[in-house]
């Protein structure tokens, strides 16, 4: 049976999290009503859930993600804000390593917004769900798409209690994550699979949440030591950022072979010991561990190429982790997603409700804030071994070496970091590092020479002891 009258137009989002919320919030207006499928039940403020893991690592906004969740949810910033997110400057607010050295701490070009995962997700969806037009059915289960290879009607769900039934609706959007069945739910429609790319560096994660130091608390900038794919050993990294409530969240990686502790007597070795530089480990040693280790394995980046598929179906789109999942390291998940859901409301203002091949132009327009994100993080994981089975492709070489080149020269060249730095803040697309200026200023490469140490100051030393 059909849980809808043809009369109105109604759309299903499959997945609450981020981007489901997202997608929800970009779709009311057009559809007059918006139903959230959930297989769990989502918690009432900024609390755990299950079925995200993930959650308990490093999370943020880049300003273009940021401005796109704006864009959606007007005041989700002010509201974060307020309940002691951070937003700090690009790359004033940073200290960083790179494989190619440290970063200067150049004039803000643009931001970031940092706050705990639970925090970010209850935010968005407190004002998603303050909308009588979006229903949320929780401990849901989707069990396959209803349709033909040409258009998709609906949805097949299955509740707690075992029951099987039918949601009807106009436009079907898949925002389930890594876990997204898509490409087998499209096989039963009798379409092929799509493209598929997968490159995985092994990466391991392990995050703990500390207590910053008391003179640290009023704000502290992001802190991260890069891993090096080229040196040759596993690739370890770190990163400390300053969250809500006086805290650091601190999260640990490393490739195969080089993977962080599991447990929290190991956790402050591997920054001290491990990295290219103990700088973390020397902050943490003034701050006090306030949860146990998270550790996760699931970082593989996997993108699925369905706006190159020959035939696409009517009424059904992807976007986010389901799309494309990014290792979590680059920080770009959350701020895609977003990009995307504004892409597939415009592309909806544009031509209609309902217009043929709606969403296949969906499809693709929500693939253009994928590309960069995607060649950014695989320009550093395609060289780790085992990342992928042939090897890096002739255009991961080609991207890999250009990006190596222009992270050189931005070490010393507040220019180029700036161009960088729109780029991996989404607020502009690739091309811009392809301008015959930033093009001559690589080939020159830095105008400064390299800093011997982490860009700290003297007041942030001292307010952590050092």
């Amino acid at each position: 049976m059909s849980d809808r009258p043809r009369s109105t137009r109604s759309a299903v989002v499959l997945g609450g999290s981020h981007a489901g919320m997202l997608a929800a919030r970009a779709l009311v207006g057009h559809a007059h009503t918006v139903t959230i499928v959930e297989r769990d039940v989502l918690p009432d403020g900024p609390e755990p859930r299950r079925g995200l893991p993930q959650a308990r690592h490093a999370h943020l906004l880049w300003s273009g993600g940021l401005r796109a969740v704006e864009n959606l949810v007007p005041g989700a910033t002010e509201q974060l804000l307020a309940a002691g997110a951070h937003r700090l400057a690009l790359t004033t607010d940073m200290v960083a390593l790179a494989p190619q050295g440290w970063f200067r701490r150049w004039p803000a070009s643009h931001h970031l917004l940092l706050a705990g995962r639970d925090l970010l997700d209850a935010t968005i969806r407190a004002q998603v769900l303050d909308d009588d037009r979006i229903r949320l059915v929780e401990r849901t289960e989707v069990v396959g798409l209803v349709g033909t290879s040409a258009a998709v009607t609906g949805v097949r769900v299955r509740g707690a209690d075992g029951t099987e039934r039918t949601l009807a609706a106009d436009l079907v959007v898949d925002a389930t994550g890594r876990a997204s069945r898509a490409p087998r739910w499209l096989a039963a429609l009798g379409l092929p699979a799509p493209a598929r790319r997968e490159v995985d560096s092994g990466l391991a994660y392990a995050s703990r949440v500390y207590l910053a130091p008391e003179q640290a608390r009023g704000g502290y900038p992001v802190v991260n030591v890069q891993p090096d794919p080229r040196a040759g050993g596993p690739g370890r990294g770190a990163v400390l950022l300053p969250i809500e409530g006086g805290r650091w969240l601190v999260t640990l990686s490393g490739t195969r072979g080089g993977e962080p502790p599991a447990t929290d007597d190991d956790f402050l070795r591997f920054p001290l010991e491990e990295l290219r530089h103990p700088v973390i480990g020397e902050l943490l040693a003034g701050a006090e561990p306030l949860t146990e280790v998270a550790f996760t394995r699931s970082t593989v980046n996997r993108r699925h190429h369905y706006e190159r598929m020959a035939r696409w179906p009517e009424n059904f789109t992807v976007l986010g982790d389901a799309l494309a999942a990014y290792n979590p390291v680059y920080g770009h998940g959350m701020s895609v997603a977003a990009q995307s859901a504004v892409a597939l409301r415009e592309v909806i203002r544009r031509d209609g409700w309902g217009a043929p091949g709606l969403a296949r132009r969906a499809q693709r327009a929500m693939a253009r804030p994928v590309n960069a994100a995607w060649d950014l993080a695989t320009s550093q994981d395609v060289f780790y071994p085992g990342a992928t089975h042939g090897g890096p492709t002739l255009r991961e070489r080609l991207v890999a070496a250009y990006v190596d080149r222009l992270l050189l020269t931005a070490t010393g060249n507040g220019r180029v970091a700036r161009r960088l730095t729109d780029v991996t803040s989404l607020e502009r697309g690739a091309e811009v590092l392809f301008t015959p200026g930033v093009l001559l200023a690589a080939a020159v490469g830095p105008l400064r020479p390299p800093l011997a140490g982490p860009p700290l100051t003297s007041e942030e030393f001292k307010a952590v002891g050092l």
